[in-house]
């Protein structure tokens, strides 16, 4: 995923959980923030320091953005989204981890309709 897609700044997450909408499974809470002069969406991920060390933190995270990554583009264009891993997430490998981030999208009706 290209750093500009990314959500980074502080200010932006504070922005994404103050005035944004959520949706949570077992393994993830995700935020959602729509951005009408925005033709791209951007994700944030969050992995506290609580499921591990750096070094799994660190994999969660590649694991989390490869996955909203291969299904990007079936999600609403116009949003920023703030991923956030809960504990279970630990556990999961790949497959596991894109089918509850799938379900999380799914949950914040984040998929784009038929005819868009």
């Amino acid at each position: 995923m290209k750093k500009e897609h990314r959500v980074k700044k502080n200010e932006e997450i504070s922005l994404i959980f103050k005035e944004g909408k959520s949706v949570a499974n077992k393994q993830f809470v995700l935020y959602m923030l729509e951005k009408k002069d925005q033709n791209h969406l951007r994700l944030g991920v969050s992995v506290s320091k609580k499921l591990g060390n750096a070094v799994t933190r660190n994999r969660i995270k590649r694991l989390m953005r490869e996955a909203v990554f291969q299904i990007s583009k079936e999600l609403k264009p116009s949003y920023d989204y703030l991923l956030i891993a809960r504990i279970p997430s630990v556990e999961l490998d790949f497959h596991e981890m894109k089918k509850s981030i799938t379900h999380v999208f799914y949950r914040g009706y984040a998929f784009k309709k038929k005819g868009e």
